[in-house]
Formats: C-alpha cells, sequence, structure tokens
C-alpha cells in the first residue's frame, strides 16, 4: 500500500467537502436507515454497516479491486473450494521464493475471508 502525505489527504478530504460527498452520504444513509426501518432490521446494526461502507469508500483502492474480483467470483460460482488458487496472480506468485509463497498465499487467504464477511453483509443488507 502507497503511503499518503498529509498533504495528499487534506486535498481528498477539501475536494470531497467541495463536491457534496458528505451531504450524499448522509442522504443515502437516511435513506438505507429507513428501508432497514421499514424491513424490520435493528437501525443500529444498518447504520454500523453503511457508515461502514462509507469508510471503504473512502479507503478504495487495491482492495476495493480485489473485492470486486472475489464479488464477481461468489456472485458466479459462490463460496468454491479453490478460492485462494483462483484469487493467485500467477505470474507474480511463480518470482516468490518458498518463504515469500507462504506469505503471500497467508495474505491473501486473509484477505479473501475479509471480502467474504463483507460480501455477507452486503448481501444481508442489500436484499433489504
Amino acid at each position: 500500500m502507497k503511503e499518503r502525505s498529509f498533504k495528499s489527504v487534506a486535498k481528498d478530504a477539501k475536494r470531497r467537502l467541495k463536491s457534496g460527498f458528505w451531504e450524499e452520504c448522509e442522504d443515502e444513509l437516511s435513506r438505507e436507515l429507513a428501508r432497514a426501518r421499514e424491513a424490520g432490521v435493528s437501525e443500529s446494526r444498518a447504520a454500523h454497516y453503511f457508515t461502514g461502507k462509507i469508510a471503504l469508500k473512502l479507503a478504495g483502492g487495491d482492495d476495493e479491486a480485489f473485492y470486486a474480483r472475489v464479488r464477481a467470483m461468489l456472485l458466479a460460482e459462490g463460496e468454491v473450494s479453490d478460492a485462494i488458487g483462483r484469487l493467485i496472480d500467477r505470474p507474480y506468485y511463480e518470482t516468490l521464493s518458498y518463504e515469500e509463497k507462504q506469505r503471500y498465499t497467508l495474505n491473501l487467504s486473509e484477505r479473501y475471508l475479509r471480502a467474504l464477511e463483507r460480501f455477507r453483509r452486503e448481501c444481508e443488507f442489500e436484499s433489504l
């Protein structure tokens, strides 16, 4: 993950303020809480989920691209036993030493589990 300077973080925050990002988030949160209330889902649980979703929008980057791959795989084929094998970047993986391959696989597995949990939460709330 690349390091960002304080200045670039501040510029991004200013851009979000000027573009009305936070107002849109507040409106979306209000709509989603109303939907959750109508569906009988706990408002605090729904609020926690949707504020987390906004935080993910802010983080963006490589994890979003990885999540998109995982999500597409889960939607197409469901949970499969060889998910990690399907997600490995083969050309990169082949350049690694044995120890590096172990670390890469462990890291990929952790990222997959986080993406799977996110997918399950999204499915739970998106189906309201």
